[in-house]
């Protein structure tokens, strides 16, 4: 009898970990999906995808090449979590940085990728293609770095132009850059934070917000040991008082104020 009922618990438990593997699981990241529960989620509603835009660059010593990347990520996720109809598609880490011969901006220094325009925008519009193909309805792309906003736009226009005639609709949100050059600044400046200290890359700002989401992509040491950066480091700006507080305040910025920006976007669709 004993045996019996050790051998019934045991069946049982296979069952409850077979379940609970089979379930969808509570992700909004497309690529973490099955094409079957992507289908299934589609049909249910979910008809915003959100394109995280980022870029391989340097972003001085203190802090990793793949920033843009995980904070597009990590920002996307907390967006779409927020929306409840959207969802995330794979970051683009390929984006124009520069000329290679001669190395201009980000490419002086080692790591930064590049690719051209044309390459850039070619990739937006079938990834939009993609998307419009499978069933989604808005196609939001959210780009990190300031240097492909233009490009961003040039290809959304161009897109719904085409599809003038359908329900789909793209939309550039640069909006979502633009805060942390406007919004996310006021409030530092406001808790006495210079804007020679906030910077405009690699220094207050840029980087408290990477604390805020990734620590790990900082080099806090770097940090402490209290050297000041200069251009000639890639940083413009002075990060030596970054914490994750400063940048939690760009977080929720960027976040509420996207949030808004495409529940408005889809509404007057």
């Amino acid at each position: 009898m004993h045996r019996r009922w050790v051998g019934l618990i045991c069946l049982l438990l296979i069952g409850i970990a077979s379940a609970a593997r089979a379930e969808t699981p509570d992700s909004v990241f497309l690529e973490e999906l099955t094409w079957t529960e992507l289908r299934d989620q589609i049909a249910a509603g979910k008809t915003t995808i959100i394109l995280p835009v980022g870029g391989t660059e340097q972003s001085g010593p203190a802090m990793a090449l793949g920033k843009h990347n995980h904070r597009a990520v990590l920002l996307s996720e907390k967006i779409a979590r927020r929306l409840g109809n959207a969802l995330v598609a794979p970051v683009i880490a390929y984006v124009p940085e520069g000329t290679i011969d001669p190395p201009t901006a980000h490419m002086r220094f080692p790591g930064t990728i590049t690719v051209p325009d044309d390459v850039f925008e070619k990739t937006l519009e079938y990834a939009a293609r993609s998307f419009k193909l499978h069933g989604f309805r808005d196609i939001v792309f959210l780009g990190d770095h300031g240097g492909y906003q233009k490009d961003e736009t040039v290809v959304a226009d161009r897109l719904n132009r085409e599809w003038a005639k359908t329900p789909v609709r793209v939309h550039a949100l640069i909006e979502y850059y633009d805060i942390t050059q406007t919004d996310y600044v006021k409030a530092l400046e406001a808790r006495g934070y210079s804007a020679e200290e906030i910077g405009t890359h690699a220094g207050l700002a840029d980087t408290s917000l990477t604390l805020a989401l990734d620590p790990s992509l900082v080099r806090l040491d770097q940090l402490q040991a209290g050297t000041k950066f200069e251009r000639a480091d890639g940083v413009y700006g002075d990060p030596r008082r970054s914490s994750a507080e400063l940048g939690q305040i760009g977080v929720d910025l960027i976040v509420a104020r996207t949030v808004k920006d495409i529940a408005n976007a889809v509404q007057e669709r």
